[in-house]
Order: C-alpha cells, then sequence, then structure tokens
C-alpha cells in the first residue's frame, strides 16, 4: 500500500493517518489468544528499562503511514487466525494517535474483532476516553507507584496512570495490569506488595501479569547512539520472576501470569 500523508492520528483533507512502527501477525503475548499486533510511533515516556527506543519520536521513519481502512483491510489478512483472539494496539504509546486507533477499532468490532490497548496510561483526556468505547481489553502497564521516583524513572509523572485506572474502574472496562520486575529497583518485596495491595482495590482488573526485566533491547540504544540507562542491571530470573508472581497471588483475586 502506498504511503499517504497528514498529521498522525489526526484528520487533514479528510484523511486519518496513522504512524506505524511494526506489525506483528501472530502475536501471542499481547492480550488473549493470537492477535494482530500494531506498534504504534511515538511515546512521552522515556521508561529506563524500555526495550524499544526507536519507537520514542513520532516524527522518526516509519514502515507504514496508513489509514484505518488500510490497517483493518491487512488485519484481515489475517481473520481466520485471530478470530478466536483479535487485535492489540500498542508501541510506543498508541495514546499518542488515540482518534486513529479509535476509528480502526470501531472498524475492527464492524468485523467482529476483539480489540485490545497497550498503554502507559501517560494521557488522560476527552479523546482517550472516546477510544475506550471501542475497547474490549486494557492492558494497563504501572511502571511504579513511588510517585518520588515515577519521573526520573519514566521520564512522566503517575497521574494519568492512577487518573486511567479509576476511570477503568468507573466504567467497568476489563483491564489487565502488566508490570516489569526490575533488579536493583522495582524487585523489592515492600514495593510489590505495595503494588499487589493498590491493584487488589479495583474489581476490573482481571489478570496481572509479571514481566521480567531483559537486556535484550540493549543493541537498539547502540544504534541509535544513546546510552544505555541500566548498563550494570543483570536480568530478572525465572525463579525470581515466580517467586514474584507468588507474592502477588497473596493478595489479589484474579489470575497472575
Amino acid at each position: 500500500m502506498p504511503p499517504l500523508h497528514g498529521r498522525h492520528g489526526e484528520t487533514k483533507n479528510k484523511i486519518m493517518i496513522g504512524r506505524i512502527h511494526s506489525l506483528e501477525s501472530f502475536g501471542t503475548v499481547d492480550g488473549p489468544g493470537i492477535r494482530f499486533v500494531t506498534f504504534l510511533q511515538g511515546c512521552p515516556l522515556r521508561c529506563q528499562f524500555c526495550h524499544n527506543p526507536d519507537t520514542w519520536d513520532i516524527k522518526s521513519p516509519v514502515q507504514y503511514e496508513w489509514t484505518p481502512q488500510q490497517l483493518l483491510e491487512e488485519t484481515l489478512r489475517y481473520k481466520n487466525f485471530i478470530k478466536t483472539g483479535g487485535v492489540t494496539c500498542t508501541g510506543g504509546e498508541p495514546l499518542m494517535q488515540a482518534d486513529f486507533v479509535a476509528e480502526y477499532f470501531r472498524m475492527c468490532h464492524e468485523q467482529g474483532i476483539h480489540t485490545a490497548l497497550d498503554t502507559s496510561g501517560a494521557i488522560f483526556n476527552d479523546k482517550v476516553k472516546a477510544l475506550l468505547e471501542h475497547v474490549d481489553l486494557v492492558l494497563l502497564d504501572i511502571k511504579t507507584l513511588d510517585d518520588s521516583m515515577h519521573k526520573s524513572y519514566c521520564g512522566v509523572e503517575r497521574t494519568n496512570n492512577q487518573r486511567l485506572l479509576d476511570y477503568l474502574q468507573e466504567i467497568g472496562k476489563p483491564t489487565w495490569i502488566r508490570h516489569v520486575v526490575v533488579p536493583g529497583i522495582t524487585h523489592d518485596t515492600e514495593r510489590l506488595t505495595q503494588l499487589a495491595q493498590y491493584i487488589a482495590q479495583y474489581s476490573v482488573v482481571e489478570c496481572v501479569e509479571i514481566l521480567g526485566y531483559h537486556t535484550m533491547g540493549k543493541v537498539k540504544y547502540e544504534k541509535l547512539g544513546l546510552p544505555y540507562p541500566l548498563e550494570a542491571t543483570p536480568d530478572l530470573t525465572r525463579e525470581e520472576r515466580q517467586e514474584v508472581i507468588a507474592l502477588m497471588k497473596q493478595y489479589v483475586n484474579c489470575k497472575v501470569q
């Protein structure tokens, strides 16, 4: 499909364009079942543990500049494979292109396709609320509950993340919580217990996903000429991850994986 030109996530001459970093046709880790995953360009966060720094700048070159209809047409090529799963929009941060994602998800619903939004919750406004009307499942990342470290750790304050989760509870939107556990930072019994108790307050949370920190994205920093923030930090081991899962299960009343 030829690229189109317009403002990302908005309309120009009645054409809405999404800036898409990459696609994954048979995703199995971004929501239930087999999913068609769209990685959108642009992210306001600068998480120290991020493994996709190439998605940060929304103006960086991308693989696709598509309308929602073009993305839907690509999605429908895999409809038989994702019929028990669905589609997921992730990033980067898909809320930077909320209008585009909302229109794409609306079209997916017309085709009977389940929609999932993977977000940091860094943006919360009326456009996000409108998008959520077309979302079946939210995968919400919680980086840390420590407001004193959130900005230095992730580049932004935590306020919108909490506002979004509160709103998801208000509207009864099914939610999965994702949490990256980083040795020496968030791999801490007190922090993890606080997080588990916090999550337990929200009845919309159906699952907690514990993600172990890894260094596989380090090569991307090297290619971009960026310093790697956690140079001396080791990967979280499988055993350590299982211990975190066991701790979470003591407090939450939902699936932990």
